[in-house]
């Protein structure tokens, strides 16, 4: 994978968020569940970047669902945090896979980590593709094999 350049979208953003009272489990810090959502609005605008957000994908004929998930938590999220969080497409050639990093906006310590990986589903068949549709790499900026 090569660096971005003018001329091709980048493959990675960030968003700031502060931790809400409303997502502190009884503990007092951020629920597990929670990161799931964090790492969806990160996710969101790299696609809205790409011009590939999940209307886009669906005017195409193509659904991206969800079919991997992992999370390494490393620190908890705690009330009125700032954070960071990034996400990066690290493959796209027979899936998406998005790399996700969770960052205290002040010190930028790493709090959490994972990825997702989805795969385009043809909507006209419902069948799923095994190699991802000219479309994303057009989106891309990626030269078709």
């Amino acid at each position: 994978m090569t660096e971005p350049t003018a001329t091709r979208p980048p493959l990675g953003t960030s968003v700031d968020w502060i931790v809400p009272f409303h997502d502190l489990d009884p503990l007092e810090i951020c629920w597990h569940g929670h990161y799931v959502r964090y790492f969806e609005y990160a996710r969101t605008a790299l696609l809205q970047q790409l011009d590939y957000d999940y209307p886009q994908m669906r005017e195409s004929g193509y659904s991206w669902p969800v079919i991997e998930l992992q999370i390494r938590y490393a620190q908890p999220l705690r009330y009125q945090q700032r954070i960071r969080i990034s996400a990066t497409i690290v493959e796209w050639e027979n899936r998406l896979k998005i790399r996700y990093e969770i960052r205290d906006a002040d010190s930028g310590q790493r709090l959490t980590h994972g990825h997702t990986v989805q795969v385009a589903v043809d909507m006209a068949s419902n069948s799923m593709c095994f190699v991802s549709p000219p479309i994303l790499l057009q989106k891309l900026g990626v030269p078709r094999p």
